[in-house]
């Protein structure tokens, strides 16, 4: 089986032990990915890095899973592998500590001017006089997106004494703490919106200069999922405008960020290299679901019954 990245976690590759595995290198391109699948005609890719595409799936006749190393799926032409017949898994809430952590990192360095204090100290300034940080408790969160990491997020701003709202139409029984709203709303009543949902083609630049103009003026924007659902060039004029206090990205349009980046001049949006999901556990959690999903296809049992 196909590896999309340097390495799994030795937990992981236990599960796997009774498979070979071939790795495609820390920073696989698309090239690369369907040159191992030419080579080696997995039976099952495990997607860390890079994206499964058709030319791919043509590579390897013999595949049969493709097992994302992650939550988000949307590397993944899944209309092509169903069409041949390819499952495609992911590892649901296996970082959702650890992005849930990023958002309220996130958060609290955008309401506290974190970063920009520290800048400011490290060349000399005191202001103390005339900084003034933004309270968070009794101020509305809104979430756009309640799965896994969404809800525990929530759990942390209820935690604050923040009041939560959320939109998402395909969450069922949420907490007492969180409300459930339309999306005009959450535009309408946040003083912070956070992004937990995956990327479609129906909501791919939902944050744009429409709906940011519908926000409260001052609002904070925080981003851990994916980088379509957000407009850039409208959120940087938001930004310079002042309708959106400060940012924080850890996702983008195009992958990898790179120098000369419309945010890299813009100190109030804080950036992170997609890195919410990569913490240590994270990393092990993430791995172990990959690989018992990928076995559950393949063996044709739950994913819960393999050790």
């Amino acid at each position: 089986m196909l590896v999309t990245g340097p390495d799994l976690a030795p937990a992981a590759l236990e599960i796997l032990r009774d498979y070979e595995m071939v790795y495609a290198g820390k920073t696989p391109t698309d090239d690369d990915i369907v040159a191992c699948c030419k080579a080696h005609d997995p039976v099952a890719i495990i997607l860390r890095m890079g994206k499964v595409g058709v030319a791919a799936m043509e590579a390897a006749p013999s595949l049969k899973v493709i097992s994302k190393h992650g939550t988000g799926t949307d590397t993944i032409d899944k209309t092509a592998a169903a069409a041949r017949g390819i499952a495609v898994r992911a590892a649901a809430g296996a970082n959702a500590a650890a992005v849930a952590e990023q958002s309220l990192a996130f958060m609290l360095a955008c309401a506290k001017s974190v970063v920009q204090l520290d800048e400011r100290m490290r060349a000399g300034h005191w202001d103390k006089s005339s900084h003034k940080g933004l309270e968070l408790g009794g101020r509305t969160l809104g979430l756009v997106g309640l799965g896994a990491i969404g809800q525990r997020f929530a759990r942390m701003a209820d935690a604050m004494e923040m009041k939560v709202i959320g939109f998402d139409p395909y969450a069922k029984e949420l907490p007492s703490y969180v409300e459930r709203v339309e999306l005009a709303q959450i535009w309408q009543r946040s003083d912070v919106i956070s992004f937990h949902c995956p990327l479609t083609d129906e909501n791919r630049n939902m944050l744009n200069a429409t709906t940011l103009a519908a926000c409260k003026r001052g609002v904070i924007v925080v981003n851990t999922a994916r980088g379509g659902l957000i407009d850039e060039a409208a959120l940087l004029a938001a930004v310079q405008s002042g309708q959106v206090m400060a940012a924080g990205l850890d996702s983008f349009a195009v992958e990898p960020y790179t120098a000369g980046h419309m945010f890299s001049a813009e100190k109030r949006i804080l950036l992170s290299p997609h890195i919410g999901g990569v913490t240590s556990d994270a990393y092990v959690n993430m791995g172990k679901a990959a690989a018992r999903n990928l076995r559950a296809v393949i063996e044709g049992v739950e994913p819960a019954a393999i050790a």
